[in-house]
C-alpha cells in the first residue's frame, strides 16, 4: 500500500507543533504515511527571496508537487494543527479532475496581531493555502517550479492565481476548523490554531487547545522511563 504523502510546514521557533501534529496524525492513521518537513535549510535547490510572512514554510509549502516528483495525490498542512480523524479520509476525498483542494474559507479575522507579535491581515482566499489536497500531476500545476515560486509574489501564489476558478476543488470546512476564529467545533477533523499555537503561553489555553494538548501528552511517552 503506498503511503500517504504529507508535506508539513516546520519552523523552529515553534517545533514542537511539527511534531504533535505529526503525532496527532499517526494516532489516527489507517494506512502507512510519509511525513515530508519543510524545513528550510534541507531545501538546498529552493531560494527564500520573499521578505514578509510569519513563519518559515510560508512559500515552501508550494513546492509539494516538486517534492512529489509530479505525480499523484499529496497533503500540504501547517504544523499549528492538530489531526482528529483518520488522515485517509481527507486522502479519500481526491478528485483528479483539480488542482488542488481547499478549504474555501470566507471570514473576517478576529485579530490583528497573531503569534510572535505578527501582524494578522484580511486578504482574499486567507487560509485557503493551509490546508491542500494536491493533485501533483495536473499539468497546471507544472509551472511550480522553484524558481518560479520564488519570482511570483505572495498575493498570486496563496491565491491560486496560476489556476483557474474551476481547477479548484472545495474540501469541507472541518478539515480546516480555524480555531478561535470560528466557534468550537467537537466534530472538527483538523484543527488548525491559526492565530498561535498552544505551544506558545500566550495561546496555551485558547479555544480548542485541550486537543493540541492531549496530542502533545502522547508524544511524550517514554520520556523519563
Amino acid at each position: 500500500m503506498k503511503p500517504i504523502p504529507i508535506v508539513v510546514g516546520f519552523d523552529q521557533r515553534e517545533a514542537v507543533a511539527y511534531h504533535v501534529f505529526c503525532q496527532s496524525v499517526l494516532e489516527k492513521a489507517s494506512r502507512p504515511v510519509q511525513f515530508i518537513p519543510l524545513a528550510i535549510n534541507a531545501l538546498k535547490f529552493y531560494t527564500e527571496t520573499h521578505t514578509d510572512g510569519s513563519n518559515r514554510f510560508i512559500y515552501s509549502r508550494f513546492l509539494t508537487p516538486y517534492l512529489c516528483g509530479f505525480e499523484g495525490p499529496a497533503i500540504f498542512a501547517d504544523g499549528d494543527m492538530v489531526c482528529h480523524e483518520d488522515i485517509a479520509q481527507l486522502m479519500d476525498l481526491y478528485d483528479h479532475t483539480k488542482a488542488v483542494q481547499v478549504v474555501m474559507h470566507d471570514y473576517k479575522t478576529k485579530a490583528s496581531i497573531k503569534y510572535l507579535g505578527n501582524k494578522n491581515q484580511d486578504y482574499p482566499r486567507k487560509n485557503w493555502s493551509s490546508v491542500i489536497l494536491w493533485n501533483c500531476g495536473h499539468p497546471a500545476n507544472s509551472v511550480l517550479s522553484p524558481e518560479f515560486i520564488q519570482d511570483k509574489p505572495g498575493s498570486f501564489l496563496h491565491r491560486f492565481s496560476w489556476l483557474s476558478d474551476e481547477q479548484i476543488g472545495a474540501l469541507p470546512k472541518e478539515w480546516n476548523w480555524l480555531a478561535t476564529e470560528y466557534e468550537d467545533n467537537s466534530d472538527a477533523k483538523l484543527v488548525h490554531y491559526t492565530l498561535g499555537t498552544p505551544c506558545f503561553k500566550d495561546f496555551s489555553d485558547a479555544a480548542m487547545a485541550q486537543g493540541w494538548w492531549d496530542a502533545h501528552r502522547s508524544s511524550q511517552d517514554g520520556m523519563g522511563i
